[in-house]
């Protein structure tokens, strides 16, 4: 379907088929026909880039889902580890294991051509934001006191610096 054709067809899902009952004139009663100005009121979103299922279709939702899943089961993990806090460094461990989830989303976002609802906006915000947070997380874990796994030196001079 061309572009004006499918202006003409009115607000549509995105693939070119247009929503039942809607037309461009129930969308914006002021909008003529033909016209190339988008409509007041937006039916429907485009899917990010990647967020196509990452199984077939026949397959079970559970696996059709499973780079959210990994992600969520690894945080939740991660969770149950500074929850129970059932050894000495649980809380930096657990920690750290939300962080490379994060990472690990990262990861997927970039090699894996679908992602499903892993997917929240374009492939390099997703790979930006899940990466960045990810590292934050696993530096502030490795750097918590007391007994940080990181030493770096900078940072004890500013604490210093800052509380007098």
């Amino acid at each position: 379907m061309s572009g004006a054709a499918e202006d003409e067809a009115g607000a549509g899902h995105g693939d070119g088929t247009a929503v039942e009952g809607h037309d461009a004139d129930d969308a914006d009663p002021d909008r003529k026909a033909g016209s190339r100005r988008p409509p007041a009121v937006t039916l429907d979103t485009a899917r990010p880039e990647g967020g196509g299922r990452a199984a077939p279709r026949d397959a079970p939702a559970p696996a059709r889902q499973w780079p959210l899943l990994t992600v969520l089961s690894l945080t939740g993990v991660g969770l149950l580890i500074v929850g129970t806090d059932a050894f000495a460094d649980a809380f930096r461990v657990g920690t750290m294991l939300i962080g490379a989830a994060l990472v690990l989303g990262a990861v997927l976002r970039r090699v894996t051509p679908s992602v499903g609802m892993l997917a929240v906006r374009s492939r390099f915000t997703d790979m930006i934001t899940y990466g960045l947070l990810g590292t934050v997380i696993v530096l502030l874990a490795l750097v918590a006191q007391p007994k940080p796994w990181l030493d770096v030196p900078f940072l004890e001079d500013a604490v210093h610096f800052t509380v007098r």
